[in-house]
């Protein structure tokens, strides 16, 4: 007898109607023949895909968990769709040190609803490979904060980690040149607008950024991951390198004219961009993954004017919707949902029982209904982060069971 049988399943790459079963948490059997089981639950010929994995939220935890934790957080996740999350290192204290990543961890175990990984923040040689014992999901490098010398030797020694332990060499980056965000502060410093902070931290930045890191990745033998890439010139580069990239739902659909209309509760790093510089949902193909970079604030700190407000937006309970809306505008088809939210994630950051519905894999499933419609109101969202550029927006498409080894999560 199965624990579970998801009967009525559509696929997005096989006709007619399945059945899935589960056992002890894992997919045992997919059919469309009738299965017994404990427990049955009835998608209504909706479809079903492999749970959907955020390799990028910021959870704030811990020492930052006014702005969100990872109770809150992954509840949040568990109502966007997402069944896995990959939370960022920049917390309090910094997750660049054994005894840090180890707390962190033993911090999520009690707290998340859902499956997560954790970003290891680069550190003494020594200090990281301490960290490997934890296996972490990849290390995270901040382009921005670090001068080039810097940069250098976080390289060097992160190669040098590689051919010592069993880090896979992944590296995440962040991409946006220190250099010139310093000197573009200098002309914008007394700029009162918001929309001066996309010109410091302009295209240039990030393209600058993105040509280092490659090199630097390439040179040393590391697997690159970009995060939140959002200019043409930087995703080319990308590329040409075959190195891996993300997208975020607000560089996709925003540019930095809606600066003038919502001010700096859009701030984020990197800034939205200049329409002629930006990357479009036209971009995505079978090679993209979504991360939402979700990083939320309190509503004080995203008010403190145009250089000191906090940056960062809130979007894990979002962005699938986002993405419907566009597939039922025949912007997006249908098939690359799966593996830009799923199956590209679990590749690149080696999560071998995820990504896909197939015999063996994990339980993780995101059931969607591509009728629904509504409009997002932040006040019914799961996050503390109250505010979103989304707010009030009108969305056809959402998914309505989120389900995590094998047990339901979250309900319509």
């Amino acid at each position: 007898m199965m624990d579970l049988v998801i009967k009525n399943c559509k696929f997005v790459d096989k006709e007619g109607e399945y059945n899935i079963a589960v056992k002890d948490g894992k997919i045992a059997e997919i059919s469309k023949l009738n299965i017994e089981a404990d427990k049955e639950i009835d998608a209504k010929t909706n479809y079903v895909l492999p749970g959907f994995i955020d390799p990028h939220v910021h959870f704030r935890d811990p020492g930052l968990t006014k702005k969100e934790d990872f109770k809150t957080g992954s509840e949040a996740a568990a109502a966007g769709g997402f069944t896995t999350f990959i939370d960022m290192p920049n917390t309090i204290p910094k997750t660049n040190t054994y005894k840090a990543f180890k707390e962190k961890l033993e911090i999520a175990n009690k707290k998340c609803i859902i499956n997560f990984k954790l970003q290891a923040g680069v550190n003494t040689l020594e200090e990281m490979k301490k960290i490997m014992k934890l296996e972490p999901a990849s290390f995270k490098i901040f382009m921005d904060l670090e001068d080039d010398e810097t940069l250098e030797k976080i390289f060097k020694d992160l190669a040098i980690l590689k051919n010592e332990t069993n880090y896979n060499g992944l590296v995440t980056a962040h991409c946006e040149k220190q250099s010139i965000i310093l000197d573009n502060m200098e002309k914008y410093k007394d700029s009162t607008e918001p929309i001066a902070y996309s010109y410091v931290r302009n295209s240039l930045s990030e393209e600058e950024s993105v040509k280092q890191t490659i090199n630097l990745s390439s040179k040393n033998n590391l697997k690159l991951h970009i995060c939140h890439l959002s200019s043409k010139k930087a995703l080319k580069m990308a590329k040409e390198a075959n190195v891996s990239y993300e997208f975020t739902p607000h560089h996709l659909l925003l540019n930095n004219d809606y600066y003038n209309k919502l001010g700096t509760i859009i701030k984020t790093n990197p800034p939205l961009r200049e329409e002629k510089d930006k990357i479009s949902i036209s971009d995505i193909d079978e090679t993209t993954i979504i991360g939402t970079d979700h990083a939320p604030h309190t509503l004080e700190e995203k008010h403190k004017g145009v250089f000191n407000s906090s940056p960062g937006i809130s979007n894990i309970e979002t962005v699938v919707p986002l993405l419907l809306t566009e597939v039922n505008k025949n912007n997006i088809d249908l098939k690359l949902i799966p593996k830009i939210l799923s199956e590209n994630v679990a590749k690149v950051f080696n999560l071998k029982t995820k990504g896909k519905i197939a015999i063996g894999y994990d339980a993780d499933f995101t059931i969607i209904d591509l009728k629904k419609e509504g409009k997002f109101n932040i006040d019914s969202f799961k996050t503390k982060g109250k505010y979103s550029p989304f707010d009030g927006w009108e969305y056809q498409g959402k998914s309505i069971m989120t389900i995590v080894n094998g047990k339901i999560i979250v309900k319509d």
